[in-house]
């Protein structure tokens, strides 16, 4: 047993003897700094003004930097780095490139790829295919210590310029400001295959007299983008906002160009709204590329979103999704299918427009705060003077009239759920057919629908399309004003309007040219042609029929049409006075 323990403590002597052997050979950096130096390391390649041209075609070719070693007079370990730099620096803070080197950093070398440094100096805003001098130095640290050497290098960038995949704005005159983590992002536009191009754009307000930048990323390093006058620069000055006002912000990577283009408003403009086609209906800005809507509806139908009234800066539904739209420019240069937006919805609903989404989406909702439901009745009749005149066709909440009704002023009208007005009353606020614009081609307007007995006053004479939807406690009308086009020439062409006489008659008394052709239109929901285009007298069909001509001499004529009460179809006749 004695033997046993002796041998146990030669070995453990050993091991104690082992261990001060290894820590004489490197001392640990955890132990304290005392009163010692670091040597500074020798830089052995590349050499002091060494050209390197990056080869683009070679992206993953290596530069590899060598030095001697520097030594901690206190033995500590020493570990290593490589850092590019601007021309001439000597703090190395802020470099451009900062690469560790082998093994963990205690390797005398250390190696950069070409696409590596390329990208770096790109993003620090050196031209490519270009030769740039830089500073390398190899930095040297231990513990709290650092040295280092360093040389000039002259690089030469790739050819061509690195394109970013993404693209935001920021700057005090951006909504955001200037810190770049909550840039704006640009939406970065699309082919028809859903392949990225080199085109951004973005909505957004600006400030008059401020700045702003275009980032590839939200923090640094990023390129950076500014310019003037329409002129995109890599790294170059800040672009300064030139009003205050919301802004369509478009940036083309390709050919190096941006573009600021106001937005006044965004309206909604269609056959759902009162006046039509011919109507607008602003939405109001509310911040972060969103603009916002309560807006009363007359009609469920097609729509579109329009800038600045300008029927050139259109935005419409994209074919096959749900709420998606495009630019209908864009549309068509980009091969994109659109087709106009679509409403299922009548009275006042809010319409939200963002564009701040990719891809760009709207949506329609009824207005909370609008006036509350009125219970759907099984049936609904319309009475003229206390007789049946229409029995409105259902549609869940809804009823219409489904064919064009003549009504007139000179005539009470009653609406009921029962035929012979025993049943539950209803009453519409507002004249149908009174408008601020009774000559526009469809005059469409609205009224607030409730229980009573006061029934509905009609302003003046017409064929009029009726709409009561129960849910928003709304009714909906508009009828078609018509014209006799008359024309030699179609841009300059005669639109002759017509007076409506009851029932479903228009007549106009007008000089007319022999050799001019002719149509009756309500643009461009109605256009009757000729079924015999040669006669004076026949029938016409709506987007049918072939243009009139039908005079042989110049003159002053009576055109008289009746049409049906669906506007499908209808009578003609030229009488010369």
């Amino acid at each position: 047993m004695k033997k046993m323990k002796t041998r146990y403590s030669l070995l453990l002597t050993i091991i104690v003897l082992l261990f001060a052997g290894w820590s004489c050979t490197e001392k640990d950096n955890l132990a304290p700094e005392g009163n010692w130096k670091l040597s500074d390391p020798a830089i052995v390649s590349p050499a002091a003004n060494s050209s390197i041209v990056l080869d683009e075609t070679k992206p993953d070719s290596t530069i590899v930097f060598t030095w001697t070693g520097a030594s901690s007079t206190a033995g500590f370990g020493v570990y290593y780095s490589v850092v590019i730099d601007t021309a001439g620096s000597t703090s190395f803070d802020t470099p451009i490139l900062t690469v560790k080197s082998g093994n963990s950093g205690t390797a005398l070398s250390a190696s950069i790829t070409f696409s590596q440094l390329n990208e770096a100096m790109s993003l620090a805003g050196y031209p490519a295919d270009a030769e740039s001098k830089v500073t390398w130095a190899v930095v040297a640290s231990c513990l709290t210590k650092s040295s280092y050497s360093s040389g000039d290098l002259s690089v030469t960038r790739f050819k061509h310029e690195i394109i970013p995949t993404s693209l935001y704005v920021s700057g005090e005159a951006t909504e955001t400001g200037t810190d770049l983590s909550k840039a704006i992002p640009m939406r970065r536009l699309k082919d028809a295959n859903g392949n990225g191009l080199n085109r951004y754009e973005a909505y957004t307000h600006l400030d008059k007299g401020k700045a702003f930048k275009f980032f590839s990323a939200t923090s640094l390093p990023a390129h950076q983008y500014g310019g003037s006058d329409g002129n995109l620069v890599k790294s170059g000055t800040s672009i300064v906002a030139p009003d205050s006002a919301v802004y369509r912000i478009s940036v083309d990577l390709d050919n190096n160009t941006y573009a600021l283009q106001k937005i006044d408003k965004w309206s909604i403009v269609g056959g759902i709204i009162d006046g039509g086609w011919g109507g607008d209906e602003p939405l109001q800005y509310q911040g972060g590329g969103v603009w916002k809507g309560s807006i009363n509806l007359v009609d469920k139908g097609g729509f579109v979103f329009r800038a600045n009234g300008d029927w050139g800066y259109l935005l419409k539904h994209i074919v096959g999704t749900d709420n998606s739209l495009i630019m209908e420019s864009e549309g068509n240069e980009l091969g994109i299918a659109f087709e106009d937006d679509q409403s299922t919805l009548s009275g006042q609903c809010i319409f939200t427009l963002d564009l701040s989404a990719d891809p760009y989406t709207y949506t329609i909702e009824r207005d909370p705060n609008a006036v509350g439901p009125v219970t759907t009745p099984d049936h609904l009749y319309l009475l003229a003077d206390g007789t049946i005149m229409k029995e409105l066709t259902k549609d869940g909440d809804t009823f219409t009239s489904g064919t064009y009704l003549a009504l007139q002023s000179s005539v009470t009208y009653t609406l009921n759920s029962a035929s012979d007005g025993s049943g539950t009353s209803y009453a519409l606020s507002g004249n149908v057919g009174a408008s601020d614009n009774p000559t526009a081609d469809r005059v469409a307007g609205t009224s607030d629908l409730s229980e009573g007995a006061d029934g509905m006053t009609v302003e003046q004479d017409q064929a009029y399309m009726l709409n009561i939807d129960f849910s928003s406690a709304k009714a909906s009308w508009y009828y078609y004003n018509l014209k006799l086009f008359h024309w030699s020439n179609w841009d300059t062409r005669d639109e002759i309007v017509m007076t409506y006489v009851h029932p479903y008659t228009f007549t106009v008394t007008a000089d007319l040219k022999a050799s001019y052709l002719m149509k009756f239109n309500s643009p461009w929901d109605i256009q009757f042609g000729a079924d015999d285009p040669s006669a004076l007298s026949g029938t016409m069909t709506n987007n049918g029929g072939d243009n009139f001509d039908n005079l042989t001499a110049d003159g002053n004529y009576t055109a008289t049409i009746v049409v049906s009460d669906d506007y499908q179809t209808g009578t003609y006749e030229f009488v010369k006075n």
